[in-house]
């Protein structure tokens, strides 16, 4: 965004994008928000100002799992179940969320991904199943095989744990050995290994996971939401 803002200050519907997820994820029913801040941590509080959320702080930016662990303090002894999302998807869905934990508590999975189907999923971790179409694993784009590349079932980071399954998973991660961070892909997969359930369900619609990393782009989400707002800006 060739800015040292946080990205998910960027304004989208007249507001900062953080408050789009907040708003899904309470239409949703979800009872506790915890937003995880870091680089420059009081813009996001201020634009998350007057919304019933708590804050866990991430010092050091060493990635998503990371992220997620520095929650587990906030979070508390674990129990139930938790979503982990990020805070600059403005387009999220409360039904999509909706969805996501609705098949993770019928299924009684540790761990359940909701995914999107997308015509380019270039740049995208894919998602792997098996002959019977069970998950197998998130593949990053680089990482993929040939035949992996052609899968256009991605990852746009909806997950749901059972809160115990995740945190004490997020203590096995183990440190990338090419960027040095943590990351929550991680963690289905060794769930997994553990003998737990892995869930996956399609459920993301495709223009919900455009990416925000231009301006332009961001005059493109900006623009959709407004539409699905009526044309106009939304205030808290």
């Amino acid at each position: 965004m060739k800015s040292d803002l946080p990205k998910v200050v960027f304004e989208v519907g007249g507001r900062a994008m953080v408050c789009a997820v907040v708003d899904a994820c309470r239409a949703a029913g979800v009872g506790r928000i915890i937003v995880v801040v870091g680089h420059r941590q009081e813009l996001v509080r201020e634009a998350l100002k007057g919304f019933d959320v708590e804050y866990a702080v991430q010092d050091q930016q060493l990635g998503t799992g990371h992220a997620v662990l520095c929650a587990e303090k906030t979070f508390g002894t674990p129990a139930g179940d938790a979503l982990v999302l990020c805070g600059d998807g403005p387009l999220i869905r409360a039904a999509t969320v909706r969805t996501l934990v609705d098949r993770h508590r019928e299924t009684h999975a540790a761990a359940t991904l909701a995914t999107a189907m997308i015509e380019d999923p270039t740049g995208y971790g894919r998602i792997v199943r098996d002959a019977n179409g069970r998950f197998v694993a998130i593949v990053e784009h680089k990482n993929c095989t040939t035949e992996q590349l052609k899968v256009r079932e991605v990852n746009p980071s909806y997950y749901c744990f059972a809160a115990p399954e995740l945190f004490a998973a997020l203590h096995e991660v183990k440190r990338n050995p090419l960027s040095g961070e943590y990351y929550i892909t991680d963690v289905p997969e060794l769930l997994l290994k553990a003998g737990k359930r892995v869930e996956v369900i399609e459920a993301v619609p495709p223009e919900d996971i455009l990416s925000i990393n231009t301006p332009e782009e961001l005059a493109r989400v900006d623009a959709i939401y407004r539409a699905r707002a009526g044309g106009k800006a939304v205030h808290a």
